[in-house]
Order: structure tokens, then sequence, then C-alpha cells
């Protein structure tokens, strides 16, 4: 089988004897309150690209080239530039069979991540260069205009005349009883604290809530939302 290697516009004069790519997880795994665990599943990570290119510095009958015999720094010029260049490319891997007949090919963006020059006595005049790639991935910036509220609660006001300590109706004024936890808004949201037998004041009603009572302390200091079953009269 042939294999043809292209980084960007090179053609890697002998394709590497072995080639590495890894697709990494991005999954992640979570330990539940009983002690088991699930495995939560994400888009896979950037995949990562490595050999060893070796860079003859003779003619061998069994390299290619574009046109004719390049030494070994020409191709160690052009790593330089892609790796300078602070740009992406594509890595292309063409493979065919002995009658030329396209097996598969890989063909992904990616940016030179590194890259090491190795001489070995063993390797005579030609040079290895050990090449590590990664994917790359188009991405851009969009603007986005954000809107900050009062964190206030917007609710509606309803005005009522203060009650008395025996009155059966809960107005905005009223002295109560809280047992129950207070929220945020009066749909519920954002759960905070309990209080029990806590003596405070309504100062705000809001009836299409599912916790339609804010209390306070007595002194006026905002405390939450409450449910009508959290609050009683005194």
């Amino acid at each position: 089988m042939a294999y043809y290697f292209y980084l960007g516009k090179i053609l890697c004069p002998i394709a590497p004897s072995k080639l590495q790519i890894k697709i990494n997880n991005k999954n992640k795994t979570m330990t539940l309150m009983n002690g088991g665990e699930i495995n939560i599943l994400k888009q896979a990570g950037l995949t990562d690209i490595s050999f060893d290119l070796l860079l003859p510095n003779v003619k061998y009958p069994f390299a290619t080239y574009k046109s004719d015999f390049q030494k070994a720094k020409t191709y160690i010029d052009e790593l330089e530039k892609l790796k300078a260049g602070k740009k992406p490319f594509q890595f292309i891997v063409t493979r065919t069979f002995p009658d030329g007949k396209m097996l598969f090919d890989t063909n992904i963006k990616v940016s030179l991540e590194n890259y090491d020059i190795k001489e070995d006595r063993k390797e005579g005049f030609d040079i290895i260069a050990s090449v590590t790639l990664k994917q790359y991935k188009d991405y851009g910036t969009k603007i986005c205009n954000v809107t900050f509220v009062s964190a206030k609660p917007k609710v509606s006001k309803k005005m009522a005349k203060p009650r008395t300590s025996n009155s059966d109706k809960i107005g905005i004024g009223s002295d109560v009883i809280v047992n129950g936890r207070l929220h945020r808004d009066s749909f519920g949201n954002g759960a905070g604290q309990t209080k029990t037998n806590y003596k405070g004041k309504v100062n705000f009603i809001n009836m299409k809530g599912s916790h339609p009572y804010h209390v306070t302390t007595l002194s006026g200091a905002w405390l939450g939302w409450v449910t009508a079953s959290s609050i009683q009269g005194v």
C-alpha cells in the first residue's frame, strides 16, 4: 500500500513507518450519592497526531518529490515556517493499493504543536523530525448585549391597612410567625434559610406566585418569600 503525506502544500519525501491519530476524550465521570458512578457523554476533544518523518540528504529511488530532489534543510525550513506562521493548515494522508486504486484518506485541519530534529549515526546523513499536530477547529466571537435588572423582586404591591393581632386576614404590615423556607422570589426560585417560630412582618404580597408573602424582620430587613401555609398571623 502506498502512502502520501502532505503538511499543507509540502509533500513529505518518505512516508513515516508509523502514524498515531489519537481522538481525545471529554466525557466526565461523576460519583453518585449512593457510591455508584455515571459517565456523562460529551463531544470528543481535539485530535492529536504524531509521527516520525525521515528527511533524506541523499536521493533514494523510493522517495517522492513534487519536482526535483530536495535536501533535509528544505523541509526543516518549511516546518519552521508552519510553526512561526501561527496559522492552521491541512494534514492529508492518501492511501492507495499498488495498482493506484484509492483506499481511503485522512484530511484534517491542524496546527503544528511541536517538532524535534534528531540526528542519529545509524541514519547516516539523514535527519529525523518528530512531529506533533493538533486538530484545529474554526471559531469566531459574537457580541451579545446584556441588560442587567434590579436584584429586587418585581411584584405588584397591594396596599392594605395594617392588621391587628387578632385579625383573620394577613395583609401588608401584618405581624406573622414564620415556619418554613424562605425563597428569592414569589415563584419559589432560590431556596434559602428555613425559619422556625420566627416573628416577622409582611411587606409585599403577590397572590399570583406560589410563595405569595414576602416577610421581613420586625425592623424591616428583607428575608424572603414564603408559602401561605408557612405563616400565621399573631
